[in-house]
């Protein structure tokens, strides 16, 4: 349990280095002007935190791309999960995120690991499924939480390859 703790503090403490490094590097001298901070949820602008609640942690122990950490992306209208990720494609990237309610979540294919789908687990505050399997590129889902809990959710051809997603969704 101690590696398992240290290699949470590690990933979080690289992941922070790696997020302020990469703000600096994209400072640009101004805030834009519209009050936004010019991220999407597509472009990695959660940032790690290693608060994971145990039913998540628990739900995603033998998930592929899961590290411990839940990506924080409370304040953004929108949130991306690529579908598909990963060296094989049977992962969801991020596997665990954070969000306020009303957050819409889009899942996105990317073409890679055959056919998947997003289904939400039984232990989850909402019902949700894409339906049909589909490997194309680019295909998306999209599902808005109104109900703050946990959700739990995986694709059901790769379920016991370690294919699960989990979003914790908290008051606005």
């Amino acid at each position: 349990m101690s590696d398992r703790l240290s290699r949470r503090r590690y990933v979080a403490g690289t992941g922070a280095a790696l997020t302020l490094g990469t703000l600096a590097g994209c400072s640009g001298g101004g805030d834009g002007g519209d009050g936004s901070d010019g991220s999407d949820g597509s472009d990695g602008g959660g940032s790690p935190a290693d608060d994971v609640p145990n039913e998540i942690d628990e739900y995603l122990s033998d998930a592929r791309m899961y590290d411990g950490t839940i990506m924080d992306y409370t304040g953004q209208d929108e949130v991306t999960v690529a579908v598909g990720a990963g060296d094989v494609g049977f992962a969801f990237d991020p596997a665990a995120i954070r969000i306020d309610s009303s957050t819409t979540v889009v899942w996105e294919w990317t073409g890679t690991g055959g056919a998947h789908n997003v289904v939400s687990d039984e232990g989850s505050e909402s019902d949700f499924d894409s339906g049909t399997s589909v490997d194309e590129e680019g295909e998306t889902f999209e599902q808005s939480f109104d109900n703050t809990g946990i959700q739990l959710y995986y694709c059901n051809p790769h379920r016991g390859n370690g294919m699960l997603g989990a979003i914790e969704v908290v008051e606005a």
